[in-house]
């Protein structure tokens, strides 16, 4: 039987199940782009995104009627 568990929750401070957790295709993805990618690409990455979502229009949520 294979161990579920909330990877955003338990895993704050590291991976919990180690060679059996079910997100390591992931981590090597996550490597490679840390290795590849410079912090200034990094920054200029995340102030593009927090540019684009600034600049789209508000979405609204309505609440469904009981």
């Amino acid at each position: 039987m294979e161990q579920t568990i909330n990877c955003a929750e338990a895993c704050v401070n590291g991976c919990v199940l180690g060679d059996k957790c079910p997100n390591t295709e992931f981590k090597e993805a996550t490597s490679k782009f840390i290795e590849e990618t410079s912090l200034d690409q990094m920054l200029e990455m995340a102030e593009e995104r927090l540019r684009k979502k600034m600049t789209e229009p508000p979405k609204w949520v309505f609440p469904e009627d009981s």
